[in-house]
């Protein structure tokens, strides 16, 4: 896949000086990031490193101490409509799937757009069925989300979001909670995403995914941003003492 250059001065997230806590643990730690339109953003690092948080603060799940964070230009707003309508142009993917058990993957699907965006029903479930045909689960449109296998629940689940014709996607380890067969399947659609020009902000242990269809990797430790580079430099000649002991420890196994 050729990596798309990032354009200068077109930044669609924006975190300027974002300070957070939980009680005296201070996960995140003055986070400056762009994240320009079309740019996929890969961020790895340790575990209890902040990512989570960071991921969860862009889509206000987490709300942040100090700091501002902007999307499109919009600083984020603190709740009510507003941020109802933020959240309809910041699509998320969690490491656990989140489909609503009692309704169908079609229902899935069209519940957002209907309820949300105010879409015609029949309008809806026609641009359902072309997502859930683009994430390779169209013959499960009428079946319940417990007669799927993880690893096609999670591609519905990136069906929906993508169904609220999201300005960005946000994807929280989507892949950690999937048995490893399945793990390629999840990996194959987002790269399609990628490849399409979809503006991606991914937390994953998935160092190939980050190595082939990241523009950037960002390395966060202990709450912080300690390097941020293209793949190759990063994987190749990491500048950090924290990054070198972090990727010698997994790129081993």
């Amino acid at each position: 896949m050729t990596t798309r250059g990032k354009a200068d001065g077109d930044a669609l997230v924006r975190l300027d000086a974002v300070q957070k806590w939980f009680g005296d643990l201070h996960v995140l730690q003055d986070i400056d990031l762009e994240v320009a339109r079309g740019e996929v953003v890969v961020v790895i690092g340790p575990s209890g490193s902040g990512k989570s948080t960071l991921c969860r603060a862009i889509n206000r799940l987490e709300t942040i101490d100090e700091g501002e964070i902007s999307i499109d230009g919009e600083p984020l707003p603190a709740e009510g409509k507003a941020l109802a309508a933020h959240r309809a142009d910041v699509g998320m993917v969690f490491q656990s799937f989140n489909l609503f058990a009692h309704k169908t993957i079609l229902e899935n699907v069209t519940l957002g757009p209907i309820k949300v965006r105010k879409q015609d029903k029949a309008a809806a479930e026609k641009r359902a069925h072309e997502l859930l045909e683009r994430v390779g689960v169209a013959a499960q449109a009428n079946k319940y989300p417990a007669q799927l296998s993880g690893g096609q629940q999670q591609r519905v689940a990136i069906a929906r979001a993508l169904a609220m014709e999201p300005k960005v996607m946000l994807f929280d380890e989507p892949t950690s909670a999937l048995d490893p067969e399945m793990i390629k399947e999840v990996l194959d659609v987002m790269v399609d995403l990628a490849e399409r020009g979809m503006t991606m902000i991914v937390v994953t242990h998935e160092m190939g995914f980050a190595r082939t269809a990241a523009n950037r990797v960002v390395f966060m430790a202990d709450g912080q941003i300690v390097e941020s580079s293209d793949p190759e430099s990063f994987f190749t000649n990491p500048q950090s003492d924290r990054a070198k002991d972090f990727l010698g420890k997994i790129l081993k196994h």
